[in-house]
């Protein structure tokens, strides 16, 4: 925008003046501002209200088939071992559960290894004096690479190797377990390595496999060597001790007082395996090992037909089982499932569709009935300054609320819907309508403002307005729930139908609009062509009007400069 310096030797308020002459032009700018305003407005309503209705839509659709209904419920003689849930297709009728087993993930709580170890420790500093080895994870029901060697231990599982030395710290060790798919925690406080599988099942068991004095030595200088792992180094020192004993039998008498030496290093424990006196696994010091608990399946029988898994949860014939304890074998331990329809959600499956259908039904209704708001348009921008925010919400809200008043669209769909909830439908040869099972609106006379064409259920204790009244819709769902059924499945089609008729799409909306997007789209961009044209127009009647002042503060510049001159020459 060029700098206009004007009225300087007129000494008019040039700028005032350009506004008033251009006024006309602005005041239609102004009005096509107003109308998109309004236009926006409106959009948004009817984004908002076909947001919801579409949400209905749909929730209706899935009201149309049996699934909806087919509605199950379990009862337990001891729900203290196990949680079950029926689905649709499950069998009505009882049924004997016995858990066995529960499955768990396998886990290793590793020994103390001193209350100066941090994550920053290295094995040298726990007391491991070998050099560097290899540590075997073994993770069972995973294949054996093809040509991998693998012992009698890790037959059936997949080696992931730990390269260690006296210089590893804890946290890469950490590191490395989980890169072998293992959870792997140090707990500085308790000074203790925890390692666990990631699932639960045998078929995620893990082992530690030591296969070398210094694997082992390892191992035990990080707390993780187990009851199994020490039995293994017993038995290699005692087959160790058993070999130089022979040696000792064998030697000259020069050599023994060596041997003698040698073979006195060995704890009485190895001694007494090497005699056959004890089994290795008897003299092991179960205080200072880790302990391991195996990975395991879960266990049940159904009707004495026996299932494993992984987890906890079995799906079975449309039964969820949660297991949650063991209650062991035979008929004395079983837990009897009772399923039975669950007459209960039944229930509120159709109080959950009337409150979602009252909720939109009352909100289109109140639209459809607002108050006029013509006396009413947006505000400028000078308006707006002269309100306080209170006074602007409140006109605006005037205006919005009334948007959508008597619009030919909203009365269809309303109409649509009013007319599907209000019709008999025949169910086996009988004639039956919401009435039948005690649902009914409230009429012109009793209902709320805008909430005359709502539903209530008789007897519905959360509802004032019919609470007192004698609940026939549960009634006739234990009586016979088919019935309830079949009526709400030929109810939901009709009003699933009748909403879809006004979603298609047409020339003036596009599919599943239930208003004229399109031509709403239409008059938007025709507006705002308008007030690009009108501003155009603006920016040309001040150009022009300006540059006549212009041309005028030059001339009178000219003429007071002629005036000078000849004063000068008149001496005055």
């Amino acid at each position: 925008m060029p700098i206009r310096l004007s009225g300087i030797n007129s000494g008019l308020d040039t700028d005032a003046i350009v506004k008033e002459l251009v006024s006309a032009y602005s005041l239609k700018t102004e009005k096509y501002e107003k109308q998109k305003t309004t236009l926006e407005w409106k959009q948004d309503a009817w984004k908002s209200l076909n947001t919801k209705i579409y949400g209905f839509y749909t929730n209706v659709s899935n009201m149309r088939y049996s699934s909806a209904y087919s509605l199950k419920k379990t009862t337990l003689s001891d729900n203290t071992k196990a949680v079950v849930t029926a689905g649709t297709d499950a069998v009505t009728g009882t049924q004997k559960l016995n858990i066995l087993q529960m499955a768990q993930a396998s886990y290793l709580t590793g020994a103390y290894i001193g209350e100066d170890a941090t994550a920053k420790s290295t094995l040298k500093d726990l007391g491991y004096k070998g050099g560097a080895t290899t540590i075997k994870v073994k993770v069972a029901g995973k294949p054996v690479p093809e040509g991998e060697k693998v012992d009698e231990k890790a037959e059936k599982g997949k080696y992931v190797e730990i390269k260690i030395g006296a210089d590893t710290k804890i946290s890469d060790l950490m590191n490395q377990f989980g890169e072998a798919g293992l959870n792997a925690n140090f707990d500085a406080n308790n000074g203790r390595i925890f390692l666990s599988a990631k699932e639960s099942g045998a078929a995620a068991d893990f082992d530690l496999v030591a296969e070398n004095e210094n694997a082992y030595q390892a191992l035990r200088a990080l707390g993780l060597a187990d009851a199994e792992d020490e039995a293994a180094n017993i038995k290699r020192q005692a087959d160790a001790y058993n070999k130089l004993y022979a040696e000792y039998m064998n030697a000259a008498d020069d050599q023994k007082a060596e041997l003698v030496k040698k073979l006195n290093e060995y704890s009485a424990e190895v001694k007494q395996v090497a005699a056959g006196q004890k089994k290795a696994e008897e003299v092991v010091d179960t205080d200072n090992v880790a302990t391991k608990i195996a990975g395991q399946d879960a266990i049940i029988t159904l009707n004495g037909v026996q299932y494993t898994s992984t987890s906890n949860t079995f799906t079975i014939n449309g039964l969820t089982i949660e297991a949650t304890g063991v209650t062991g074998e035979g008929d004395k331990n079983a837990i009897t499932i009772a399923t039975n329809t669950d007459t209960q959600a039944i229930y509120d499956k159709v109080k959950d569709f009337l409150t979602e259908y009252n909720n939109l039904i009352n909100e289109i209704t109140k639209l459809y009935n607002a108050e006029s708001a013509k006396d009413f348009e947006p505000l400028t921008d000078e308006e707006r300054e002269a309100m306080s925010d209170e006074q602007i919400e409140k006109w605006e809200g005037k205006i919005k609320s009334a948007l959508l008043r008597r619009d030919n669209s909203l009365g269809n769909i309303m109409n649509a819907m009013i007319n599907s909830m209000s019709q008999t439908y025949e169910v086996n040869g009988e004639k039956l309508s919401l009435s039948s099972f005690g649902i009914s609106t409230l009429g012109f006379l009793n209902a709320a403002e805008n909430e005359q064409n709502a539903y209530h259920i008789a007897g519905d204790e959360d509802d004032e307005n019919t609470s007192d009244k004698k609940d026939k819709l549960m009634a006739a769902i234990q009586e016979n729930p088919d019935q309830v059924m079949d009526f709400m499945k030929q109810l939901a089609s009709n009003l699933y139908t009748s909403i879809d008729e006004k979603m298609k799409s047409t020339e003036l909306s596009s599919a599943y609009k239930i208003y004229n997007d399109k031509e709403l789209d239409r008059e938007m961009t025709d507006i705002e062509k308008l007030l690009a044209k009108w501003e155009d127009k603006i920016a040309e009647q001040e150009e022009y009007y300006y540059d006549k002042f212009s041309q005028m503060e030059v001339a009178l510049s000219k003429l007071q400069s002629q005036t000078n001159s000849l004063s000068g020459l008149l001496g005055q």
